[in-house]
């Protein structure tokens, strides 16, 4: 594979078998670029192979190997075609079941063969049913050894697959062992003083763990090998906001003082009262904007609590010393629902408050380009388009970014680039509605300065949450009917265990199938991940629009459009989801002053675990207390996980997780500091280009 020894972080992953220019770039789509990135992309969770499951002990939920034998096959015509085979075993028979095949495939699959799969297995019109199901044939004179050690499950994307990968890694390993390993950047004498396994002895155990590894403490992610890779992470994140902080301090922004008419005639005309942590909140971010230095301001609250309106003040803050203010959403749906806020508020104060996004075509889009240009649309709402190279700001002196966590680093330190015109910066008010424990915000936000809203406006309704055992399927569907009738719009939500995307848009449209043979009569729409924005953005503007009943979806919606119609919410294996994401889905209804529902609808046996953590979901609706909880519990919340907010990108810590080995890592990355070289290559390792984020 190379001869010479080169660093395995310099070792292109062209250079593996298997890996051609197409495959590069979908490996580039997970940020592999390199065998050290290869090495460092660590499994979701591991599989026990090692032993083949009795068909008749499979329960709901159950991943499991099984062998048995086919005793038919056939093509089912619903809403959308399947195939459908019945495995048989000395125990029982079991569906399995595919949405898409070939013919060759069909052909294939003959009564007779002896299969060996591998799913998970799910209720289905008939029993038990394993989709897409992994399977072979096997040859029943010559029976097949089953895994000898645990299969590691890998984060995917389109295009490869969980053998490709594996092969990958498995071709990274080598090398690490040929090139002597990836470089040891912690000092030996501080490994020892914080008991920290090798590095390299980490990654290959978490690539490759043994059968008799500690499967719940991997699932946990409290195996010494992640802390060790944890540590390191949390340390060149440490690292870079060390940086920041020195060059934020370099760097001025506009004096923007508080003149008070504007802010006085916006608060007369509101039909509601500022909350006292509105109040609040907003003298913080306007004694932020008076100051010569750059604002760095994170405003948490809860779905609901008013940050936008804070949002309007600091902007009218900005206007009124004649600069302009940008206010940017994640997607369309949102980036709309402030554009039409911000134009209530503020056209009668008579200021012109300008949109742009994708969508916004020819002469429409050239005229807001020119306005924005000249300083006659002090407030720009939009998406992404605002980064464009395009849109050039008269004098930006405030961004205002909803849910930040959804943009890429790139994108956010663009639009900053835009105010940098004028020699200074602008402020930013990064707001967000997931909630951080309180504990991790001085540790993990040492750069931000934050506030919370810790308080929801009056005639807001909280939600009901309810717990239902799957058993009870029928009856959550007949509770969708009755509120639909009554003019009344619903959410159901679908989770799957599996990572793969592809497989949570099946069981979401395998779901929406079976309601609507069940529900004949309503209306029922689908939005997943795989779907074109565009495609997402009609079927969700029809449910907005109440020409849809019914809206099945994967957790794409978690951040979403505000329809204050919709009471009544179905979340599918909520034990599956962190408590952070389930509260943000809750958080879709409730928005109107009608009673709302959210139903939890859990497949038994629960793990103690899971049962505590849906009793925290029924019992409270307060974000702050959901999101203390999940960091007391120890579940797996990911409060501000990659995978649910990834507000700093992580590989592999977790600031809720491991929110125990900050002081070290604070200690240590004071101790760090003046090391340069080492500082350098921490940060490069686990941050790679995106260091330029430690800017934003």
């Amino acid at each position: 594979m190379t001869s010479a020894l080169r660093s395995l972080e310099q070792i292109p992953v062209s250079r593996l078998k298997g890996v051609g220019a197409a495959m590069s770039d979908k490996l580039a789509k997970l940020g592999l670029e390199t065998v050290q990135d290869l090495l460092f992309h660590l499994p979701l969770r591991y599989q026990d192979r090692t032993r083949i499951k009795p068909i008749g002990q499979l329960r709901p939920g159950d991943e499991a190997v099984i062998q048995g034998t086919l005793v038919s096959c056939d093509l089912v015509m619903g809403r959308r075609r399947s195939l459908r085979c019945r495995l048989r075993d000395a125990t029982g028979q079991v569906s399995l079941r595919f949405f898409h095949f070939s013919a060759a495939q069909k052909n294939a699959l003959k009564p007779g063969l002896e299969l060996r799969c591998f799913g998970e297995a799910r209720p289905g019109p008939g029993g038990l049913e394993l989709y897409h199901p992994e399977y072979r044939e096997i040859a029943q004179e010559a029976p097949e050894p089953t895994e000898q050690r645990l299969t590691p499950i890998y984060p995917l994307t389109e295009g490869v697959t969980q053998g490709r990968l594996r092969n990958l890694c498995a071709q990274a390993l080598e090398l690490q062992v040929q090139q002597c390993g990836l470089r040891e950047w912690l000092p030996e004498a501080l490994q020892q003083r914080f008991s920290l396994m090798p590095l390299n002895e980490a990654v290959t155990y978490l690539h490759h763990p043994p059968v008799d590894a500690d499967l719940h403490q991997l699932s946990e992610e409290r195996h010494p090998a992640q802390r060790r890779l944890a540590f390191e992470e949390l340390l060149a994140h440490h690292l870079s906001l060390l940086r920041l902080r020195q060059q934020q301090r370099s760097q001025g922004a506009p004096a923007l003082n508080a003149k008070g008419e504007l802010e006085q005639r916006f608060l007369a005309q509101l039909p509601f009262a500022l909350t006292k942590a509105q109040q609040r909140v907003y003298q913080e971010v306007g004694k932020d904007l008076a100051s010569p230095a750059p604002m760095l301001r994170l405003v948490q609250g809860d779905v609901g609590s008013g940050k936008t309106v804070v949002a309007a003040l600091a902007a009218l803050q900005a206007v009124e010393n004649g600069y302009q203010a940008a206010v940017m959403a994640p997607t369309e749906i949102l980036a709309e629902q402030h554009f039409s806020n911000f134009r209530a508020w503020l056209e009668p104060l008579g200021l012109t408050v300008d949109w742009l996004a994708g969508k916004l075509k020819g002469r429409k889009r050239s005229e807001a380009l020119a306005r924005i240009a000249g300083g006659e649309s002090p407030v720009v709402v939009g998406t992404h388009a605002l980064f464009q190279e395009e849109v050039k700001f008269h004098r930006l002196g405030l961004v205002v970014v909803d849910e930040q966590h959804r943009f890429g680093v790139h994108q956010r330190l663009a639009l900053r680039e835009k105010g940098e015109a004028g020699g200074g910066q602008p402020h930013q008010l990064i707001m967000t509605a997931t909630p951080i424990p309180r504990t991790l915000t001085m540790s993990a936000y040492a750069d931000l300065d934050c506030s919370i809203i810790d308080e929801l406006p009056p005639g807001r309704t909280p939600v009901n949450t309810v717990l239902i055992a799957d058993q009870r399927r029928d009856d959550v569907v007949e509770r969708v009917r009755a509120a639909c009738q009554q003019g009344r719009q619903a959410y159901w939500v679908c989770t799957l265990i599996e990572e793969s995307e592809a497989l949570q848009c099946q069981a979401a449209e395998a779901t929406a199938e079976h309601l609507a043979e069940q529900l004949k009569g309503l209306r029922i729409g689908l939005v997943h991940g795989r779907m074109k924005a565009a495609e997402k953005a009609a079927v969700m503007a029809a449910f907005k629009g109440h020409e849809l009943d019914l809206l099945v979806a994967t957790t794409v919606i978690e951040v979403g459009v505000d329809v204050p119609n919709a009471s009544l919410m179905i979340i599918e294996n909520p034990e599956r989801l962190g408590l952070a994401q389930l509260h943000q889905l809750r958080g879709r209804v409730g928005r109107g002053s009608v009673a709302s529902h959210c139903v939890l609808m859990y497949q038994n046996p629960l793990s103690q675990q899971g049962r505590e953590r849906l009793r925290v979901m029924r019992e409270t609706n307060d974000g702050f207390r959901i999101a203390e909880k999940d960091l007391e519990i120890r579940g797996p919340g990911e409060v501000l996980g990659t995978r649910q907010t990834g507000m700093m990108q992580f590989k592999v810590a977790d600031l809720e997780r491991d929110a125990d080995l900050l002081t070290r890592v604070k200690a240590v990355a004071q101790e760090l500091a003046e090391d340069t070289p080492r500082v350098d290559a921490i940060i490069r390792r686990w941050l790679g280009r995106g260091e330029r984020y430690a800017q934003v």
